[in-house]
């Protein structure tokens, strides 16, 4: 019998958890159910900043999913962020702002399949040598609504896709209606990425390896969140299944 690939989940952290008041992880159970329906065993990143035990952590799994969650501190892309911006910051994740880049490092280093949402596309973005746009209505005069919570489980805004793309070979289509939830964006973009989704107003919606991309199997960021809407339009558990099926692969080759 053939064995699930194993996805390593990253997950969101907190200042106090439900146990005992301390600081915990948070995970929505949307992305582990998404990654099952997909045919992949996810585990749970345990949040240490240990490069042992992240080399470690990434060696054993077939790929990483990396999650959505709070805005990541400027200090990592912007140091000297005027004062008007700074005010626009919402809650940051100080822990996995340490820990989470150096598991973009060690993806890189092992060439893992990664398939990254929202905070994790943006992170990747940072942790390769990119910068964000702190806040969309701020920098982007007459951009759209990108921050929906309250349709975060909806289709709210169409994205175009680039023919050339592995996102435009998953969802098989040129442009896709998608969740929004977010106020921050991919700012300058990094090196190694190139733009292969972009919403109206011009914000980049999904980033892949440039081509030639130093053998890595599969990468793939989105802003939108696929996991909220596989229950609503097929197409979305879509990326799931090629991002487990990349997994797969790496797996059979690597055993």
């Amino acid at each position: 019998m053939t064995q699930s690939p194993v996805i390593l989940v990253t997950p969101s952290t907190e200042g106090k958890g439900s146990e005992f008041g301390d600081l915990s992880i948070s995970l929505s159970y949307r992305y582990t159910d998404a990654v099952i329906a997909a045919g992949g065993l996810p585990q749970i990143f345990p949040a240490t900043s240990s490069r042992a035990v992240i080399a470690e952590a990434v060696r054993r799994c077939d790929g990483i999913l990396m999650t959505g969650g709070d805005d990541i501190d400027p200090k990592l892309y912007a140091p000297n962020l005027p004062a008007e911006l700074a005010g626009k910051v919402g809650e940051l994740e100080p822990d996995r702002d340490v820990w989470e880049p150096a598991v973009v490092a060690e993806i890189r280093a092992q060439r893992k399949p990664l398939l990254a949402i929202c905070r994790g596309h943006q992170m990747l973005n940072v942790a390769l040598g990119g910068t964000l746009i702190v806040d969309i209505p701020t920098q982007i005069p007459n951009s759209l609504k990108h921050s929906q919570m309250d349709r975060k489980n909806e289709q709210v805004h169409e994205v175009k896709i680039a023919a050339d793309s592995l996102m435009r070979e998953l969802i098989g289509q040129e442009s896709l209606a998608v969740n929004s939830t977010h106020h921050q964006a991919i700012g300058k973009l990094a090196p190694e990425l190139r733009v292969v989704a972009q919403s109206s107003d011009g914000v980049i919606e999904a980033v892949e390896l440039k081509e030639g991309g130093e053998g890595q199997p599969f990468l793939l960021g989105v802003q939108f969140h696929p996991e909220r809407l596989i229950d609503r339009n097929a197409v979305f558990l879509q990326v799931f299944r090629g991002f487990v099926e990349a997994c797969a692969r790496w797996r059979e080759k690597n055993l």
